[in-house]
């Protein structure tokens, strides 16, 4: 799958390094958000802990901010970071390191083949203008069998989103995700997994509005 440039396009164009200059401290999605993308990590990350030992996992969290949402009682030998925020990331108490890059400028990460467990992306994949070249890139760095876990709901920065995402329904959002992954030979099929509400249940019985959706799109290096 090839986005057309018109799909690309963001209302602001200007250099994202000026529209993240400023560090962001605050949660983007809401808790039970939050909670279900941790259970996720902790169910899906669990099988890697097994396979190798703790000193022998490596995440990479594509897109970070100053939290990166996994479970506290998981350690892994080392979490890598990127994003755009310096003093974000710096505070992130879960990564080992740490890399500024704008993924729109140049999608090829400073990483070597084949050296990652895990690459998360949360709440960020929207705003990829060239999603081809970055799952490429996801799949070179993963190990064989590793993970590749695409999270996201329906909010954004707008103004900084690309246009395929912009115009597109929740479903076909979901849909672009698999597209992404399905542009790159070696991947699994993608596995999708869609809550509406992330209100508890309890709370969703009692007619309770609101709640973040949450979405997360996955797949495996074959």
């Amino acid at each position: 799958m090839q986005l057309r440039p018109n799909q690309r396009l963001k209302l602001d164009d200007k250099d994202d390094k000026l529209f993240y200059a400023y560090p962001r401290f605050v949660t983007h999605v809401d808790e039970g958000f939050i909670q279900q993308l941790t259970d996720l990590y902790r169910d899906r990350l669990k099988p890697i802990l097994r396979l190798r030992s703790v000193q022998d996992t490596r995440i990479l969290d594509m897109m970070s901010s100053w939290v990166s949402h996994l479970p506290e009682e998981m350690q892994f030998d080392h979490v890598e970071g990127h994003g755009l925020n310096a003093e974000e990331l710096a505070r992130n108490p879960r990564l080992n390191h740490y890399f500024v890059q704008n993924l729109n400028e140049n999608p090829q990460l400073p990483l070597p083949d084949e050296d990652f467990d895990a690459v998360l992306n949360c709440v960020s994949v929207q705003y990829v203008q060239y999603p081809e070249a970055i799952f490429s890139e996801i799949y070179r760095i993963l190990k064989p069998g590793g993970v590749a876990i695409i999270s996201f709901s329906n909010r954004m920065f707008f103004e900084k989103a690309i246009q395929a995402w912009r115009e597109a329904s929740e479903p076909q959002r979901v849909e672009l995700v698999k597209a992404y992954f399905a542009s790159v030979p070696g991947f699994t099929t993608a596995e999708v997994i869609a809550h509406k509400s992330t209100l508890p249940n309890l709370f969703q019985w009692l007619g309770a509005a609101g709640g973040d959706p949450f979405y997360a799109v996955l797949a495996y290096r074959s």
